[in-house]
């Protein structure tokens, strides 16, 4: 799984979507993340169809929205994901949420059907604390291969992020920019200034550090190369301990139905 990838929440004008993943697979990314309640998979084809990149190169991942999470419901709705996306398989598949229909026999079994049927190369949770995690790699029978969560340097997570490498689980993390609100944070702010850099490109660094995965969403060309040339930014151990330093927790992500 590359560790950089381009995220699609809340991009549903459909050229514009198309366009940001076409470009960003033409820059040089090779991980895209969708879902079904992103109501975009079809754009995000169509971006996956316009790219000169060959499908077997693009790391793409998708989520089952928790109304979807019934046996059959899995099936049929992971199929048209399937079909919207334009393609035969997607490299990973996740449970966006455990809530609402989400009952870990009855749905990873479905997840484990897709898997072993070639439609799935790897099985996803997202928005799992640890004891659900550990009950998902109980339930499943092929690997549980990462946990999709909020993470960002005002919401560290450092006890799931140890959790799931404890059980070599992946950890990938949404909102790694915390909606924007990591500009106007003094220290992030600072190391900014002495790298010469965006603070995007300081998250998403710090994030590296920590082996997390990061999906941004950007739209316009100059968001999607500025999260590209993040990979080029190395902090050296002062800069991680100023932000490991940060005193300020938010959590962007709190919906009613979340586990925690």
């Amino acid at each position: 799984m590359p560790s950089l990838g381009i995220g699609t929440w809340q991009n549903t004008d459909p050229e514009a979507c198309a366009n940001a993943v076409a470009t960003a697979l033409e820059m040089g990314y090779r991980h895209v993340d969708t879902a079904q309640a992103y109501d975009n998979e079809a754009s995000v084809g169509e971006g996956l169809a316009r790219a000169d990149v060959p499908r077997e190169d693009v790391f793409l991942a998708t989520k089952v929205w928790i109304d979807n999470l019934a046996y059959d419901d899995v099936l049929s709705t992971t199929e048209e994901s399937l079909e919207r996306l334009g393609v035969d398989y997607v490299d990973l598949l996740y449970v966006h949420w455990p809530a609402r229909a989400y009952d870990p026999e009855d749905t990873l079994a479905a997840f484990d059907e897709l898997y072993d049927e070639g439609l799935i190369e790897r099985i996803g949770i997202s928005n799992f604390e640890p004891d659900q995690v550990d009950e998902a790699i109980e339930t499943a029978d092929a690997p549980i291969f990462a946990n999709q969560i909020e993470c960002h340097p005002l919401l560290p997570q450092e006890e799931l992020r140890a959790h799931c490498a404890d059980r070599d689980v992946e950890v990938v993390a949404y909102s790694p920019l915390a909606r924007g609100e990591v500009f106007d944070v003094p220290e992030i702010q600072a190391v900014a200034e002495k790298h010469g850099v965006s603070e995007a490109q300081v998250s998403l660094a710090w994030l590296r550090e920590k082996g997390v995965t990061a999906i941004p969403k950007a739209t316009s060309e100059a968001h999607v190369r500025d999260n590209w040339e993040s990979q080029s930014l190395d902090l050296d151990d002062e800069d991680v301990a100023r932000i490991d330093g940060i005193d300020r927790r938010e959590r962007e992500v709190d919906p009613d139905f979340a586990p925690w």
